[in-house]
């Protein structure tokens, strides 16, 4: 795909530093509410499954599945938060940039985590429903979304972009992109 001539991304904004950060911070936070919510609903779901009735049945490969996926599930949950807690502790401190910059590192970790507990989830479900074949087509479908969606595409996409911004300008009233 060829990068558009005048890219929206390299336009600029009219907003000074703070407004900048003030408009990143609440992107990233609405971007990890989205998140935080399906991971509560999986770590919910890991969390009741040991009281279902078969639980015990279970072998200790996919105890160990079950375990790793309840473990993920949890360090999302608390990477996910993490930006609201630090925002909270630093509230009226005048260190939005510094919390802007730590809670994309923890929303991309929290990411991290959210994938390690899905694939584990769908490896403990499918391991115990249908076992090796479709448990490792599954969890490799699932992975190779995850990695293309997730890392590949807006790493690709950035690089476009940054190979953009590198070429000489063309016109003398476009500015550097303010953030991404």
């Amino acid at each position: 795909m060829a990068v558009p001539t005048v890219d929206p991304l390299l336009t600029g904004r009219n907003e000074t530093p703070l407004q900048r950060c003030d408009r990143n911070l609440v992107e990233l936070l609405q971007e990890v509410r989205v998140v935080q919510t399906g991971v509560q609903v999986l770590f919910a779901f890991l969390l009741i499954a040991p009281l279902s009735a078969g639980f015990e049945d279970v072998g200790q490969r996919a105890r160990l599945e079950y375990f790793f996926s309840l473990a993920a599930a949890g360090a999302a949950s608390v990477l996910l938060m993490a930006p609201t807690a630090y925002h909270r502790i630093l509230f009226r401190l005048g260190d939005k940039e510094h919390l802007v910059a730590v809670s994309n590192r923890f929303t991309l970790a929290g990411l991290v985590f959210v994938a390690l507990a899905m694939l584990g989830s769908l490896l403990f479900v499918s391991d115990v429903l249908f076992g090796d074949v479709v448990m490792f087509v599954t969890v490799a479908v699932a992975a190779t979304l995850i990695v293309v969606c997730w890392c590949v595409a807006p790493l690709l996409r950035r690089r476009r972009v940054r190979q953009a911004m590198a070429m000489p300008r063309r016109s003398p009233d476009r500015t550097a992109p303010s953030d991404g």
